[in-house]
């Protein structure tokens, strides 16, 4: 039998990116002069856009743990240690596309603290990546690569801790014992997964991510833009599903499903949690049928047989 959805997939960072009609040039002093102009309640329409989003998302959210006085007044006592996830689509995964990405992003970012300026750690998954990104010039950012810290011993441990916050940039799923262990290290100072390259279906089976499930089901995602691609027998259409966190408030922001009609994004449904491809398939399914001649016959013929009948 064949499926009426055979090509939806819902990974963004390996099969969907922004469209090819998105703006792909952007440059610092354009993104931040933009920040303050950002709409955060519906998807980017441009690769600059969501960019803008990601950062503003980011920067909200982790303003509030970073003035927190119980992170440095040593009041640790069952702290909840600030834990959040951004997914932005790429197109192009080569470090020195990665490496601008992260420029983009996590150089200079609009964060308010008193006292001094917020320190961030970004570790990549190879030595290739950090060696990229070393070769641009980021502000209050340092690089080092996850591989170095297989053994962690005292140095180690005081730069991780001599930073603000730990940002793990496009990790492997081989990496996850590692990531678990320097974000208990750097405890309670906030962490940040960023791109991971495995796919939430890989995360919702527990065979593929074994003992980290609780992990990384500790960490919010706060900003997420996942391409769709719909072909069914005789149609194809695109679509989106967006979450934007705005002004650090966690609780309340649902997920969206957006499908693109007559050149416009309109959503079609909403999920307090993160939807599953079978609850997307489900919508798209549904929107589809309804939307066919066949369905909308059937819907006027049994429309006409219950007037005739009295019966709903």
């Amino acid at each position: 039998m064949t499926s009426l959805f055979p090509n939806l997939h819902f990974n963004p960072l390996r099969y969907h990116s922004i469209p090819s009609h998105f703006n792909p040039t952007f440059s610092a002093t354009s993104l931040n002069s933009q920040i303050r102009n950002c709409n955060l309640s519906s998807p980017p329409n441009s690769k600059e856009e969501a960019i803008q989003q990601a950062k503003i998302c980011l920067t909200s959210t982790l303003e509030k743990p970073l003035n927190n006085p119980k992170l440095t007044a040593g009041k640790l006592k069952k702290l909840k240690q600030p834990r959040f996830r951004v997914e932005i689509p790429v197109i192009d995964d080569s470090p020195d596309s990665l490496s601008q990405l992260a420029l983009q992003v996590f150089d200079e970012m609009p964060m308010r603290r008193k006292g001094s300026n917020v320190k961030i750690l970004i570790l990549w998954p190879s030595s290739g990546l950090k060696e990229a990104a070393n070769k641009l010039a980021f502000g209050s950012v340092e690089h080092a690569d996850i591989s170095s810290l297989m053994n962690i011993g005292d140095g180690e441990k005081r730069v991780l801790n001599s930073n603000d916050v730990v940002v793990f940039l496009t990790p492997e799923a081989s990496q996850m014992e590692v990531m678990e262990r320097v974000t208990n290290i750097v405890y309670p100072k906030p962490v940040v997964i960023f791109n991971p390259r495995w796919s939430y279906d890989d995360e919702e089976n527990k065979n593929s991510v074994g003992d980290f499930a609780g992990f990384l089901g500790s960490f919010e995602v706060i900003y997420s833009f996942m391409g769709l691609e719909v072909r069914g027998l005789l149609s194809k259409r695109n679509g989106v599903v967006f979450k934007c966190v705005r002004d650090g408030v966690l609780s309340g922001e649902r997920w969206s499903v957006l499908v693109e009609e007559e050149g416009e994004l309109k959503v079609v449904s909403r999920f307090k949690t993160r939807p599953s491809i079978v609850e997307v398939e489900n919508v798209l399914y549904n929107l589809m049928a309804v939307n066919s001649p066949i369905t909308k016959s059937a819907k006027f013929l049994k429309g006409l047989v219950s007037n005739v009948t009295g019966k709903k």
